[in-house]
């Protein structure tokens, strides 16, 4: 009997495992997003997916409870701060808009010997996309060898064998949403060694 309660002291002092929940955006705890510099993003992702730890973290209740411990001087800080934190982030978000749109995908149809060709696209990081992703679904999807190359610039290229130029073009536009008007074809012809 003396065993059995032993042995329940026991087991309720023994620290349990915890559940921690970590944010899809910034990868914090819901509870540090706010110095992750992504706060509006992690705010509805959070909202989105745990409706109930939003309510918990950024209802008013919590938000004036949360300000009624600091003085005044820290409270006015604070909501500088805020500010100047969504200024930041909508002007960043607004720059990488920006950029996106007037990013330029090349697709260069490269003469290799005689009637082979090798198609090469650069640009497509601007848009967001994995370019190791892109060159193996490319590969697949072309059934050819495709593959990442570093260009003499630094930048990365994606090169597929073949002549698929036209159907890069069409996957870039309508797969990945890139505008017209930002995609150029470009024919090239490797010169012959010396």
């Amino acid at each position: 009997m003396a065993t059995e309660a032993s042995e329940a002291d026991n087991a309720l002092s023994e620290p349990q495992a915890r559940h921690v929940i970590y944010c899809g955006i910034c990868t914090l705890p819901p509870e540090y997003c706010e110095f992750g510099g992504t706060t509006k993003k992690c705010r509805e992702w959070l909202e989105k997916n745990y409706p109930d730890m939003h309510e918990k973290l950024y209802s008013e209740e919590a938000i004036a409870a949360t300000l009624s411990t600091l003085s005044v001087d820290a409270q006015k800080r604070a909501a500088k701060d805020a500010q100047k934190k969504e200024a930041k982030a909508a002007a960043a978000e607004a720059r990488a808009a920006e950029s996106k749109a007037q990013a330029q995908v090349l697709i260069k149809r490269v003469e290799r010997n005689k009637r082979k060709f090798v198609t090469a696209v650069s640009g497509l990081e601007a848009h967001g996309m994995d370019l190791k992703k892109v060159a193996k679904e490319w590969g697949k999807k072309f059934a050819t060898g495709s593959s990442v190359t570093k260009t003499a610039s630094g930048g990365e290229e994606v090169v597929v064998q073949g002549d698929n130029s036209d159907e890069i073009f069409d996957w870039v536009v309508d797969v990945a949403g890139v505008p017209e008007d930002n995609v150029e074809c470009i024919e090239d012809k490797k010169k012959k060694g010396v």
